[in-house]
C-alpha cells in the first residue's frame, strides 16, 4: 500500500512538473512572438510581467490573454495613484499639473475599458477586446504627448507609460493569435 502512495505521489510530482514545464514554455514562446510582432515591446518585460502572476504557471494561452489585461488594469490602477499624490505636491508648475490631471483622466478610463475588453475577449470577441486593448493603450502614449507640448517638460511618468504600454502590447499580441 506504502509503495502504491508513492508511486501515486510520485505521478503527481511529476505531472505537476511537466504541466509547469509546458506553461513556462508557453510564456516564452507567446512573448517571443508577441514581441517580434511589436518592437516596443521587451521579450524580458513580456516574460517577467506574465511570470509575476502565479497562476500563469498552469495557464493556457487564453487565461495569459486575461492575466495580461488584468496586468494592464493593475498598472493603470497604480498609476493613478502615483498620479493622485503627485498632484498633492503644492510645488507644482502649472504646466505639470495640467499634464497629471489629463493623464489622471486617461488612465482612469483605462480601467473600465479593460475590463470591458477582458468580457469580449472570454467570449472570443476578439475584434472588440483589440480595439479596446488598443484604446486603453492610447492612454500611455497619449499622457507622454502632454508632456512634450512644452518645450523642456520632463513627464514624471515615463517608466509608468512605457510599462503600461508593453502590457496592453502583450495583451493585443495574445488577441491578434485568436484572431
Amino acid at each position: 500500500m506504502k509503495l502504491f502512495f508513492s508511486l501515486m505521489f510520485f505521478s503527481f510530482c511529476l505531472l505537476s512538473f511537466s504541466h509547469g514545464a509546458i506553461s513556462v514554455n508557453l510564456i516564452r514562446n507567446t512573448c517571443k512572438k508577441a514581441s517580434q510582432s511589436d518592437p516596443k515591446l521587451s521579450f524580458n518585460f513580456c516574460v517577467a510581467s506574465l511570470r509575476r502572476n502565479p497562476k500563469s504557471q498552469t495557464s493556457d494561452l487564453q487565461e495569459l490573454g486575461v492575466i495580461s489585461m488584468e496586468l494592464a488594469i493593475a498598472n493603470a490602477t497604480s498609476t493613478s495613484s502615483s498620479i493622485s499624490k503627485l498632484l498633492k505636491n503644492k510645488k507644482l508648475d502649472p504646466f505639470t499639473s495640467i499634464c497629471l490631471k489629463d493623464c489622471l483622466g486617461l488612465y482612469l478610463d483605462a480601467v473600465p475599458t479593460l475590463k470591458d475588453a477582458i468580457e469580449d475577449f472570454k467570449t472570443r470577441d476578439f475584434y472588440v477586446a483589440n480595439v479596446g486593448v488598443s484604446s486603453a493603450m492610447e492612454a500611455s502614449s497619449t499622457c507622454e504627448d502632454g508632456f512634450k507640448e512644452k518645450e523642456g517638460a520632463v513627464s514624471p511618468l515615463k517608466k509608468e507609460d512605457r510599462d503600461f504600454f508593453q502590457l496592453n502590447a502583450i495583451a493585443l499580441a495574445i488577441i491578434n493569435m485568436f484572431h
